[in-house]
């Protein structure tokens, strides 16, 4: 069940969070991950789909955009009338795609955005055209309260490879350097038993966030159900450095509780319902 707040006008309603992004067809990642996510974390979830995929364990076969107006019009039929307090951003495909949403945030003033840069699935197979980084580095950076890469993406933006976790302080720098609020570099690509990425906010502040590494196949959705549980926290009122640090704890038992599951022929999901939670009516 969702949780509730109160609204300033009286009555109760939902933490509400709109995720932009790619509809997945195995129900691992895109779309399909956010909303077992927000759910979990007890929010209410709406999606503004960016385009449909092909996909499945071993990975993507075909991508179809939506039309940029057609994405426009589903972000303003959501925002009007049942209102966002977070968005998760994921797969943009285009630039005109990425000029639609960052049109959409300054609009509507759209609140607590993450940005998770998706560029790569785990499958190895590139989803968005090269043209189109250069506009989501200017369009949105500014716009994201955190922008959320792994390191092929931070690699892909910054113009050099991330070979170990010495890399990830002056890589991190170099992100925020570009535009961004702030940053999380997923350092989960690395090899080791230690699992280590970090948060990277205004001025020297930084995070870093160990773990031990979780042995499993299935690691597939793991950027985008991420980015959707910072922003779940972020709408239930947590500050930035704890929705990161809650969405970490949840990632890392969503992918624990899956770790043994076999699902398809590649890389398999987590288990994003491992522990649900009532969804949360704010007073």
């Amino acid at each position: 069940m969702n949780q509730e707040t109160q609204t300033p006008g009286g009555g109760r309603r939902y933490a509400r969070v709109l995720t932009i992004a790619g509809s997945d067809s195995g129900g691992g990642a895109g779309i399909q991950a956010d909303l077992k996510t927000f759910s979990a974390l007890g929010c209410y979830g709406m999606t503004a789909i960016t385009a449909i995929t092909a996909q499945n364990t071993r990975g993507v076969t075909g991508i179809h955009g939506i039309p940029p107006e057609m994405l426009r019009a589903q972000i303003d039929a959501v925002v009007e009338d049942i209102g966002v307090d977070a968005v998760k951003i994921g797969m943009l495909h285009s630039p005109e795609v990425v000029q639609v949403v960052a049109d959409a945030i300054l609009r509507h003033d759209l609140p607590n955005v993450v940005l998770d840069p998706v560029m790569v699935a785990t499958s190895g197979d590139r989803l968005i055209a090269e043209e189109t980084v250069g506009t989501l580095v200017r369009a949105l950076f500014p716009l994201a309260a955190v922008v959320t890469p792994n390191l092929d993406e931070a690699g892909w933006l910054l113009g050099r490879a991330i070979a170990d976790e010495s890399a990830l302080d002056a890589a991190a720098t170099d992100l925020l350097a570009l535009g961004a609020r702030a940053v999380l570099l997923k350092g989960g690509h690395l090899p080791g038993d230690r699992v280590v990425d970090v948060l990277a906010l205004p001025g020297d502040e930084r995070h870093r966030l160990d773990a031990a590494r979780i042995v499993t196949h299935n690691g597939h959705g793991t950027g985008c159900t991420l980015s959707s549980a910072i922003a779940a926290h972020l709408a239930l009122g947590q500050p930035l450095a704890q929705a990161v640090r809650l969405a970490r704890q949840y990632i890392l038992g969503a992918i624990a509780a899956g770790a043994d599951v076999r699902t398809g022929h590649g890389h398999g999901p987590l288990n994003h319902g491992y522990a649900p939670v009532a969804q949360r009516v704010i007073e």
